[in-house]
């Protein structure tokens, strides 16, 4: 709790009332974000139980924190308080299929993976992947998660019609980002429903695969992979670092291509590609171990550089020499962001002088780099992103 809260049993009671017996309760252990502990969880299952909610909180001064499947729930700059943690779980749907028009509406609490299964059964997708294998769509939408897919299709919120949304005092609205209504990173709320921009199913998806050791390497073997014009809808590398307590070179790395469309025109544009990149380059129908995962778990420190690809290698690079050896990095070559592992057992200063480091260097390339995810201990006492600088 981060604050005493008068009278938790009426709250409670008035939480109980709204979302049902089993669907309010006081929180427990694990029951956090950023290690604070919740007072209490809910989970409407309505918009006008949201709306009820929401205004509850506001009425008694509640710090609300939406949470769907809690993957990214530790991102950015820990909340001040958390009062209430609004669980999105039962807020799960899929409606209005529009098969002719490519479009549908989904609950904010339906799992991605979910909504790409169902939609498989019509022939069509979503063209996102968001990293966090258990994302819920709210859960993608409110920090913008982006996978591989980006480089062809933009991020999932250039993919949204409109949504629906709770704002902070309790008032249900949509947003498209026209006529005067707020855009997704300007909601102060919990979205309830998105309508979403469908795809075909390609027929056919090829992943080509070349290895490769530096970071210049990797600038050198996109720039081949652009001159081909095999339409890729992604360009990914993955740089692992040497095992821990090592002081080898850089292990080899991978830089992969997914090519998509009818089956014959893929095999071609594949091959044709694979062809241009040299030796040891594959062609395989199923994706590397490590395409579209996060190279941080939930105890890293996690920083994400976002560069122009022509500079890309320069900011693996600095990074490199900030930290004086190679660190692990992986993501979008072919868009330029990337995510890198700090090395544990840095201090705070330590992490803001590397991150300085790197942002010295991307300055004068237009880039920028924020820390995604840390301990709570360092992400209360270093400069974290803020959730709408995802967008």
């Amino acid at each position: 709790m981060s604050a005493p809260l008068p009278g938790r049993a009426p709250l409670l009671r008035a939480l109980v009332d709204i979302c049902g017996p089993d669907f309010a309760r006081v929180a427990g252990s694990v029951d956090t974000v950023a290690g604070r502990v919740a007072s209490f969880v809910a989970a409407p299952a309505t918009t006008d139980a949201v709306a009820a909610t929401m205004l509850l909180a506001a009425e008694r001064g509640l710090a609300v924190v939406p949470r769907g499947a809690g993957t990214k729930i530790d991102w950015g700059v820990p909340p001040p308080g958390v009062d209430l943690l609004l669980d999105t779980g039962r807020l799960a749907g899929i409606w209005h299929h529009r098969q002719a028009e490519l479009t549908v509406e989904v609950g904010t609490g339906t799992p991605v993976r979910a909504v790409q299964a169902a939609l498989a059964l019509r022939g069509q997708r979503l063209a996102v992947d968001p990293p966090s294998r258990e994302a819920t769509i709210g859960g993608m939408l409110a920090v913008n998660e982006s996978g591989p897919l980006r480089y062809r299709f933009d991020t999932p919120n250039e993919q949204v019609n409109h949504v629906s949304y709770v704002d902070l005092e309790g008032s249900a609205s949509e947003s498209d980002g026209e006529a005067g209504r707020p855009g997704i990173a300007e909601i102060d709320g919990l979205i309830v429903s998105a309508n979403l921009r469908l795809q075909p199913l390609p027929a056919a998806r090829r992943w080509v695969t070349a290895q490769v050791s530096t970071p210049l390497q990797v600038h050198t073997l996109v720039e081949e992979t652009l001159a081909q014009h095999v339409e890729p809808s992604a360009i990914e590398v993955d740089l692992p670092a040497p095992p821990r307590g090592r002081s080898a070179e850089q292990p080899l790395g991978s830089l992969a291509v997914l090519v998509e469309g009818a089956l014959t025109a893929v095999e071609e544009r594949a091959g044709r590609l694979a062809k241009s990149l040299g030796n040891a380059v594959a062609v395989s129908e199923i994706a590397p171990r490590w395409w579209g995962r996060y190279p941080f778990g939930p105890g890293d420190v996690a920083l994400r550089v976002s560069v122009p690809i022509g500079d890309l290698h320069a900011a693996v690079y600095a990074l490199n020499d900030a930290i004086s050896g190679p660190v692990p990095v992986r993501g979008s070559a072919g868009v330029g962001t990337v995510h890198a592992v700090l090395p544990g057992g840095l201090a705070p200063d330590q992490v803001e002088g590397v991150l300085d480091t790197v942002r010295s260097v991307l300055m004068a390339r237009g880039g920028r780099a924020v820390i995604v995810s840390a301990p709570p201990d360092i992400a209360r006492a270093v400069d974290m992103a803020d959730i709408r600088d995802l967008f």
